[in-house]
Formats: structure tokens, sequence, C-alpha cells
């Protein structure tokens, strides 16, 4: 049987295989984090509209596109919730999520651009010393900030 299942694999090719593949396993949704910090070691938080208001307050997240480097998705959505630059560096998370996702985080640095809210995603933004954070902040932030691997 073996065999057999073996033969029909290798008769298929490519496209077919690829199509078998992706209706067998599950599809991921990546959501990508970034733990940025500036040259004095503060971390950037966010304060997400979006978010339970228990815990608001948070690292810079969102969803990568297809075909997306995550390091990039960092980059991106940075840019896009605060108006700043930012480097991606070392991956320091990623771990299957909640059901069909994904989560990663990287590392980053801030190189540049001035602070601008999305004010339909962010309500508030900071940078913060990591003994010193804001209440109501995401529990699963911490051990990124404190630079503890997941």
């Amino acid at each position: 049987m073996r065999r057999l299942v073996a033969r029909l694999w290798h008769a298929l090719r490519g496209p077919a295989q690829w199509r078998l593949l992706w209706l067998a396993n599950a599809t991921f949704m990546v959501g990508v984090t970034g733990v940025v910090r500036d040259g004095e070691g503060r971390v950037l938080l966010l304060r997400h509209r979006l978010w339970p208001e228990d815990r608001q307050w948070g690292l810079p997240s969102g969803y990568a596109v297809r075909g997306e480097e995550f390091g990039r998705t960092v980059e991106r959505e940075v840019k896009e919730e605060t108006g700043l630059d930012v480097r991606a560096g070392e991956l320091v998370y990623l771990r299957s999520g909640y059901r069909l996702r994904l989560e990663v985080a990287y590392e980053a640095l801030l190189v540049g651009g001035t602070l601008e809210l999305d004010a339909f995603e962010i309500l508030d933004a900071g940078w913060f010393p990591p003994d010193a954070l804001p209440e109501r902040l995401q529990p699963a932030h911490l051990p990124l900030i404190h630079g503890r691997r997941g």
C-alpha cells in the first residue's frame, strides 16, 4: 500500500501535489509583533483601540500579507500605526497560536521618523523603561519586553 501511495504521489507532480497539501493542512494567519526599542533601551508600547479594555497596552502588532517577509511586516506595521521607521532584527518568538494563527515576534530598533498615530487603531503611544510599564498591558507581551524567549 505504501508503495502504491508513493507512486501515485510522484505521478501527480508539482501543482497537484501542492494543492493536495494545501487542502490537507492548516492555512495560518500570521500575527507579527515588534519589540521596538530606542537607543536608551526603552520599549515602544501602543494603546490599541480594538483590543480589550483590560489589556489595551501592548507592542506594535499586525498581520503579515501574503508573500511578505515577517521582519518586513514589523517595519510596515510600526510605520502604519506610528509613523516611525524601525529596522527588524533578531527573531525572538515563533509559535503556533490560537487555532489557525502563527505568532511571530522580532526585536526591532528605532531608526527614524516622527510619531504620528493612526487614530483609527491607536489611542496612545509611549516609550517605557522595562521596569516602568503601563497598567493594562497585554500579559503575553511581558516576556518579550523582558527578553525572555518563548
